[in-house]
């Protein structure tokens, strides 16, 4: 079961997509449950627009099956639709707000869909296993439920915890309702997979004891990394790429204010910021037209497409821009080290970051077990540089414009990147899978 799965353009498709192509070279035959996509906004839009099919679409191919659900809008939505964000916000709160609760006690909402599709499948179709990958973390509450009703093991499969993220630290109401209900999904799984160590010490205060883990990392796709290999780097403008979503502790002002500067300092300095599969394009042009007017003619927010043309246009960029996420490594960073551009981390230990970070991130590290995972991974493979602050970012552009001016391009001298490939990771999951 996995919500965001092609043509969805979303990271944590990718997960579930490379299963499907990859399982049957490893002896499993994959079924999908997913929804309809038809990306007809090609923006965050699709995510709550209906599907133009209202019923269920099977596809059959060697590699496996894929059951595609009818999706409808619930009211919310459809209010979002046609009238935008400004109006009837509190009506399409109090509507979101009871099908985020309800979903949990009775199967209704948009989601549920997925539900109906897999237990109609189970009723006349034996599987060996079902898998959950999320979120929505609903989709852990039909997994366990489906396990149950039809005898069938289940695992579950987190992107990121859920009941512990920090969104619910001042709603005592939300916290306490999620994690009784992630606890109870947990009684009847089988085993969990994760994506780090740090999420499976989170995950684990809450699944019964002795449950067993297994890290699954993200990672690249091979096949399609191969086809952007031979694609040659922007050769006349210095090109820094940033990928996804835009958090409130990422200290985007801080490095908006050092490219700014860099180029108030250098006016005829060629250089580029390219956005990629933003959720938050007017924000960002606002900020850009309030706070920093000299970087207009500088930056390009590019619409969303499939991941294959993606990492192809993205290979023609000389860096790749990522925010500090600490404890949560993501799944960007492993197509950067695939296709060889250098990383520009920002930033391991600045004092505008670590108040953002301290005022907004979204989940409760504790300890410091785990709080550079991405800058580990860089100076792994060095695949990059982890920035400290403002100023080594300052001087860390300014080099790199020079050397892009003598040589036409940026070394890139990442190593020790193939154990990254989703084609190992699945195989890892299906001898896992096998011995369910």
């Amino acid at each position: 079961m996995a919500y965001d799965f092609p043509p969805y353009v979303s990271v944590g498709g990718l997960r579930p997509l490379n299963w499907y192509r990859l399982f049957a070279e490893f002896g499993i035959y994959p079924v999908v449950i997913t929804r309809q996509w038809d990306n007809k906004y090609k923006n965050s839009l699709d995510y709550i627009a209906p599907s133009a099919s209202t019923e269920i679409i099977i596809e059959t191919t060697p590699q496996g099956t894929i059951i595609k659900t009818p999706y409808k809008a619930n009211f919310a939505n459809r209010l979002y639709l046609k009238y935008g964000n400004t109006k009837y916000v509190f009506l399409r709160k109090a509507v979101s707000a009871y099908y985020e609760f309800a979903q949990y006690i009775f199967k209704t909402g948009p989601k549920a869909e997925l539900y109906f599709a897999a237990n109609e499948y189970l009723k006349n179709n034996k599987v060996d296993c079902i898998i959950a990958t999320v979120d929505p973390f609903v989709l852990l509450k039909y997994a366990s439920d489906l396990g149950r009703k039809h005898n069938t093991p289940w695992i579950a499969d987190y992107r990121d915890p859920w009941s512990q993220d920090l969104q619910f630290k001042n709603n005592l109401f939300a916290k306490t309702w999620y994690s009784t209900i992630e606890k109870k999904i947990l009684r009847n799984v089988s085993l969990i997979t994760t994506v780090s160590a740090f999420c499976e010490k989170h995950i684990a205060t809450l699944a019964p004891p002795a449950t067993p883990f297994n890290i699954i990392p993200n990672g690249y796709d091979e096949a399609v990394i191969d086809k952007a290999k031979d694609v040659k780097q922007n050769s006349e403008t210095l090109s820094l790429a940033f990928v996804g979503t835009i958090y409130k502790w990422h200290p985007i002002r801080s490095f908006f204010n050092v490219i700014a500067e860099f180029i108030a300092d250098m006016p005829n300095a060629k250089i580029c910021l390219n956005f990629y599969g933003l959720s938050l394009e007017d924000e960002l042009n606002e900020i850009i037209e309030s706070e920093f007017p000299l970087l207009k003619n500088h930056v390009i927010i590019h619409k969303k497409v499939n991941n294959e043309l993606f990492i192809t246009e993205l290979a023609k960029n000389n860096i790749m821009v990522l925010f500090n996420h600490y404890s949560i490594i993501g799944t960007k960073i492993y197509e950067f080290i695939g296709i060889k551009r250098l990383i520009l981390l920002c930033y391991t230990n600045d004092p505008e970051a670590n108040q953002l970070k301290k005022d907004h991130f979204l989940l409760n590290e504790g300890s410091d077990d785990f709080p550079q995972l991405q800058a580990e991974l860089i100076n792994e493979t060095k695949s990059g540089i982890a920035v400290e602050n403002a100023q080594h970012l300052k001087s860390t552009i300014a080099t790199l414009y020079s050397n892009f001016k003598r040589d036409g391009f940026i070394k890139c001298e990442a190593n020790n990147t193939s154990q990254f490939s989703r084609r190992l990771q699945t195989q890892k999951l299906a001898e896992i899978i096998k011995s369910v």
